[in-house]
């Protein structure tokens, strides 16, 4: 008869698919990576055949055959029926006696909190925001894009920063020196050049992305323009975070506020500053903070609050991920599509 542990953990993003196995003692027994979680471009069942090669290696990695309990923290879970349709999907590959799936930003969350206790808000390609409190209460939105009310995101950003200098360049607009900054990071000479270049794909739209730090680099150099876009995201964190604060009523509480994604994780000076000043007027009691460590300790750590662990389990959880020579988050890049 095989073994049985405690937690199988999943953080599945759009790139990329962490897995754990935890023991009943919080000991991680096996780590695995595999491919992104897609389930819109490929079909669900498509997706959960991604999911099943690093889940199967870190399974027969541990020597175990099942878990008590499946924590997925999936990308594209946006929402409640989503979250409905991937956990029948999770549960039928039979990896646990049960499943929980949530979207992959309460993953960030938990990972940055010692209890269940918080608000999250992750800009890497996109924007998100969640929050949570002991009780099982839960603040989240959409985050679908411009149809749910979204602005923001590496992508959002990249738009933004070449809508601005599009106009600038031809008149239609104030001046800005995206406008030379943009371009000249593709080697090209103007704006035209560029927008011929996107619309013809000599650029691949996957290196829009590329745009984003330029568009920082351009705001910390003074630009009136740039800087108007940076404060604008930071307007964005605070509008969500306000909400979700609220929503839980934690607005006059002393509460974790988690940062996470490429974008916020990069401490971008002018954006990281503008987020805090903002938040010490509107929400002076909650901490700002940036986490580090890879999202599928939090997705340890969401079962491990399922399964009743002790505080000690949980901190052997945290100490691998967190400790010396620990598996923290690889350094920041532009925009993740996470």
């Amino acid at each position: 008869m095989g073994l049985t542990a405690s937690v199988l953990a999943i953080d599945a993003g759009n790139s990329k698919t962490d897995v754990a196995v935890v023991g009943e003692d919080g000991t991680v027994l096996a780590t695995a990576r595999g491919g992104g979680f897609q389930p819109p471009r490929v079909g669900v069942e498509a997706a959960m055949d991604t999911l099943s090669v690093p889940v199967t290696k870190a399974l027969d990695e541990a020597g175990v055959t099942s878990v008590s309990l499946v924590s997925a923290c999936l990308a594209n879970a946006d929402l409640p029926v989503e979250e409905r349709e991937l956990t029948a999907a999770v549960a039928a590959r039979g990896w646990g006696a049960s499943a929980v799936v949530r979207n992959d930003t309460f993953a960030i969350l938990r990972a940055g909190v010692d209890t269940p206790l918080g608000v999250a808000v992750v800009c890497g390609a996109g924007m998100n925001c969640v929050g949570m409190t002991p009780d099982g209460r839960t603040a989240r939105f959409p985050a679908i894009g411009r149809i749910s009310g979204d602005w923001g995101g590496g992508w959002g950003l990249a738009e933004e920063a070449l809508w601005f200098a599009a106009r600038a360049e031809d008149g239609r607009g104030e001046p800005t020196d995206l406008a030379r900054t943009l371009p000249g990071h593709f080697g090209l000479p103007t704006m035209y050049a560029l927008i011929e270049a996107l619309h013809l794909d000599r650029i691949p739209m996957a290196r829009r992305h590329e745009l984003t730090p330029v568009l920082f680099a351009t705001a910390a150099a003074g630009d009136a323009v740039a800087r108007s876009i940076v404060d604008h995201l930071a307007d964005e964190v605070l509008a969500m975070v306000k909400v979700a604060l609220r929503r839980l009523d934690l607005l006059s509480t002393p509460v974790p506020v988690v940062l996470g994604g490429s974008v916020l994780a990069a401490r971008h000076p002018l954006l990281d500053a503008g987020i805090r000043e903002r938040l010490a007027t509107a929400a002076p009691l909650a901490q700002a903070q940036v986490v580090t460590a890879r999202p599928v300790l939090g997705a340890a750590l969401l079962g491990l609050d399922q399964v009743g662990a002790s505080a000690e389990v949980a901190a052997r959880v945290r100490q691998f991920y967190e400790g010396p020579g620990a598996r923290t988050a690889p350094a920041p890049q532009p925009v993740s599509t996470d």
